[in-house]
């Protein structure tokens, strides 16, 4: 590691990825990277960082790299600039392996208390409370949080002077042509941090057991003397209990969870909620995030902050600088006719019927108009009946064509329409428009007063209408 000097990353803008470029950075590594004309919610940490990604794929950007970080998109190993750094005998790391190296510290030849954050849901949040907490509390962790710029880390990505190093752990593929290992296998960390499990990622996991095989790895990968911090209200969480021998500590509401949340409030962007642990009281928590399931995301992190040793009353008073992070319900403006226009990333159907459910209990009086935009051809036809009721809580439900991943192809069993198609036959108001334009053509000439919400969901780039929505 004495030798690198260089560090390249191919497809830079990715979520994965800018986080890793901005601490090689920081770290006092030269940074170079590469990607699609495109914009991204990176962009900004990038350009803060002092990042100008290079513009599209070439072997010639390789050539003075002492090390190549590439992520699975863009071609993966059979990128250009992989096989040339191949040619030249430059080491390659994936996205997966060097988020574990980073987080041992190896890389930077220091010792890290590595925190991951695993699940099929809420570990961008959960991750970004984590760091928040410490941060607030003059911790100054590293941390690597798949999502664009954070309102209080100031980026996505932090090379910290303190001993903590907070990262997601993704249960998707190392590298999905040649090693389908889940990348957070690599991760050994003392925390480890399970919010759920569902089945997810059809093209890496053939079913749901083969998923719950991987988690359960993931879980015995925690250092002995470490922690598995999980929520015992999801099924498959409690099956996974019964093979893991580590030490647990279980969060939920349900009773028989060592930390419980017993009552949880709702009020505009805030959430209040109160916890017992073990029959004790530890009082009300507040967060400047609505919904349920953002109350369970930060017990996790109060949880995952008391077993670093802070009080309480410390873990409160960080948790409030917590204000959301991009595509997570995150409010964008208000339009001229007075509607109120969020965007979230929720692409499976759990995500998108949580985050509707908080919509409407967050607005009781108003309408809500969801913009979605099915992420994955396989994603879509394997979770197809999931879909079709989870769009329960909307007045009006666009549904434009699939976003499709460049690693798979087509599938004509498999559209938007037909889903639009499905779900019209048991409720109103739903519409499918192909391109992103006549979304936009749509919504605009229906003027939504300041009656309704619009929201755009999905893992694509649908968000990027909003620019035109006024």
């Amino acid at each position: 590691m004495k030798k690198i000097k260089n560090i390249h990353f191919v497809g830079i803008k990715g979520v994965g990825m800018t986080p890793l470029a901005i601490i090689a950075k920081e770290a006092g590594f030269a940074v170079t990277g590469c990607d699609t004309q495109d914009s991204f919610i990176t962009d900004e940490p990038l350009k803060k960082a002092g990042i100008n990604p290079l513009v599209g794929f070439d072997k010639s950007h390789v050539v003075n790299a002492d090390l190549v970080i590439t992520t699975g998109a863009n071609g993966g190993f059979d990128n250009p600039e992989n096989l040339e750094a191949k040619n030249l005998d430059i080491p390659i790391l994936t996205q997966g392996e060097a988020i574990a190296k980073f987080q041992s510290g190896e890389f930077f030849g220091k010792k890290y208390e590595g925190i991951s954050i695993a699940g099929t849901h809420g570990k961008t949040t959960t991750t970004a409370m984590i760091a928040v907490v410490l941060k607030a509390n003059k911790l100054d962790p590293s941390f690597a949080v798949g999502t664009g710029m954070i309102p209080f880390l100031d980026s996505d990505g932090h090379f910290g002077k303190g001993k903590y190093f907070v990262a997601e752990a993704d249960e998707y593929a190392t590298e999905p042509k040649y090693d389908k290992t889940p990348k957070m296998l690599l991760q050994k960390p003392n925390i480890g941090v399970i919010t759920n499990i569902e089945y997810d990622h059809p093209d890496v996991y053939a079913s749901l057991e083969d998923l719950k095989r991987a988690f359960l790895k993931f879980a015995e990968g925690i250092s002995k003397d470490g922690v598995l911090i999980t929520n015992i209200d999801n099924e498959n969480v409690r099956e996974l209990l019964r093979f893991y021998k580590g030490n647990v500590i279980t969060y939920g509401f349900s009773k028989t969870a060592e930390f419980v949340l017993t009552r949880v409030n709702i009020e505009q962007d805030k959430t209040f909620f109160w916890i017992e642990r073990n029959d004790v009281s530890l009082g009300e928590f507040s967060i400047n995030v609505s919904g349920e399931h953002n109350a369970l995301n930060a017990l996790a992190a109060i949880i995952s902050c008391t077993e670093l040793g802070l009080p309480i009353e410390q873990i409160k008073k960080g948790l409030l600088s917590f204000k959301g992070t991009k595509r997570r319900m995150e409010y964008i403006k208000t339009t001229y006719q007075g509607a109120l226009v969020f965007d979230d990333y929720a692409h499976h159907p759990t995500e998108i019927r949580k985050t509707l459910e908080t919509l409407r209990k967050t607005y009781p009086s108003k309408k809500i108009v969801c913009i979605f935009q099915p992420h994955t051809y396989s994603r879509t036809k394997s979770l197809f009946e999931q879909f079709k009721s989870s769009f329960t809580d909307v007045t009006e439900l666009i549904l434009t064509k699939i976003y499709s991943s460049k690693r798979e192809t087509p599938d004509p069993l498999v559209s938007s329409e037909i889903l639009a198609q499905q779900i019209s036959t048991t409720k109103n108001g739903v519409i499918y428009t192909e391109n992103l334009e006549d979304v936009v053509k749509y919504v605009v000439s229906k003027a939504y007063g300041r009656e309704y919400i619009i929201i755009t969901m999905g893992a694509g780039d649908v968000y990027k209408i909003l620019e035109e929505i006024n």
